[in-house]
């Protein structure tokens, strides 16, 4: 399928979406509804295993909201939509990596944030940063909710609050990235990722996803259900014979999601 405001590619088990608006990639209506569609694409495909999104060009991953498109009839449905399509992200059964290849601000944050991974580009204007209160509003996609969980409140409320925007070697202290990368190599450090998580078993990854993201929605006893039912659903699985046996015999497991 062919799609308006992104590219999308397949590098044997990894899946690429490029976000395509130049200069700086921001989400309107269309841009938003072509991501949910990639993704559908990407998640039907049992080929795929891993997901990169990136941004197209060198200098943004994501502006955020296009305010340019702001009296877009269309925009009325974004606000919902940005939350269906980054819970999706979040919630999903195949890991996915941002590869933050220029600065992701807003909207552009909150994606970054709803993925699993992040890998970000040690340069001078890449910077991560919630605007929106220097424009009177709030961030919509999520960042209320994602950043405190993964930086902690105080620091959460100076980025939201301040209007601060944080570099890569920041973001890495504060736990918000996984991995600095340098000018040019984002991509690949990003696949490294993508490719290792690719190698995993499906159905073990998938469980570790559900408990670990549903997990955090709720209190540690209910988290612990949700780890035990994954782990005897998961135990019982052909993946998690072979894993066993290919352990056992001191080979490379060959992992068929079943």
């Amino acid at each position: 399928m062919a799609y308006d405001t992104l590219i999308l590619e397949k590098e044997g088990a990894v899946g690429i979406i490029t976000l395509n608006r130049p200069p700086v990639n921001p989400f309107n209506y269309a841009a938003i509804d072509n991501l949910g569609k990639a993704l559908t694409e990407l998640e039907m495909d049992k080929a795929v295993r891993a997901i990169i999104i990136t941004g197209g060009g060198e200098k943004a991953f994501s502006a955020g909201f296009d305010i340019a498109s702001f009296a877009d009839p269309m925009n009325v449905w974004l606000a919902r939509c940005g939350h269906l399509v980054f819970n999706r992200i979040e919630r999903g059964a195949k890991p996915v990596v941002a590869a933050i290849n220029g600065f992701a601000l807003g909207g552009g944050l909150e994606l970054a944030l709803s993925c699993h991974f992040r890998v970000m580009v040690d340069a001078e204007k890449a910077t991560l940063g919630l605007p929106e209160i220097n424009l009177g509003i709030i961030p919509g996609w999520g960042g209320t909710q994602r950043l405190p969980r993964l930086v902690g409140r105080t620091r959460a409320l100076e980025i939201a609050l301040m209007g601060r925007r944080i570099n890569a070697p920041e973001a890495f202290s504060w736990g918000l990235i996984n991995k600095i990368s340098k000018p040019g190599e984002v991509m690949k450090d990003a696949k490294e990722y993508a490719t290792t998580l690719s190698k995993r078993a499906p159905l073990a990854l998938k469980a570790i996803l559900n408990a670990v993201v549903l997990g955090q929605d709720t209190n540690m006893a209910a988290g612990i259900e949700i780890e035990l039912a994954s782990s005897q659903s998961v135990g019982a699985s052909k993946d998690a014979i072979e894993g066993m046996t290919a352990f056992m015999e001191k080979r490379d497991a060959k992992f068929t999601g079943e």
